[in-house]
């Protein structure tokens, strides 16, 4: 019989957004009091990150800056609706948005790990060759530009001069 029964169990993520009116140490408070809130309907909390101040795409009623926090947690789908309808009355939460999650394993969260390393160090590397290529580039040009410019400068003020004979030699200005 278990095994056509499905699990009423489920694995859910929430990112919710808290408004800047609040002190980062009341935003912190406000993210207890909602995770003890997800606990006392029997859910259990699996994992938790805290994003910090973050500026809005748009302004949300008048505030353009608030502070992110995501959380997964292990949750019976009939007390999901109790969780989210308490969070929608909530005028501490500035928004929200709950949505089913895969449960990873720590294979899989390891793995995330090492190619999110890859990642970083790949963009570091790419970081440091624009640098060191951009370095080599302007020290090129500060060699070559100083006699240049002032080859420039010599010919650009005798064109002006001329450009600016022929305007006021001209008969159709008047």
């Amino acid at each position: 019989m278990s095994k056509t029964k499905k699990s009423t169990i489920g694995h859910y993520e929430i990112l919710f957004i808290i408004p800047n009116k609040f002190t980062e140490d009341e935003a912190k408070t406000i993210i207890a009091k909602t995770e003890k809130t997800i606990s006392d309907n029997g859910g259990e909390i699996s994992y938790r990150e805290y994003w910090g101040k973050k500026k809005l795409a748009y302004e949300i009623k008048h505030n353009a800056y608030g502070y992110y926090s995501l959380c997964e947690f292990d949750l019976e789908k009939s007390a999901l609706a109790a969780i989210d309808q308490n969070l929608r009355l909530s005028t501490e939460i500035l928004r929200h948005q709950i949505v089913i999650k895969n449960s990873k394993s720590e294979a899989d969260l390891a793995r995330d790990k090492k190619i999110n390393a890859k990642i970083e160090a790949k963009k570091a590397l790419e970081e440091k060759e624009v640098k060191d290529k951009s370095k080599k580039q302007s020290e090129i040009t500060t060699k070559d530009a100083k006699p240049a410019a002032k080859k420039e400068k010599h010919s650009d003020m005798k064109e002006l001069d001329a450009k600016l004979e022929g305007i006021l030699s001209a008969k159709d200005l008047i």
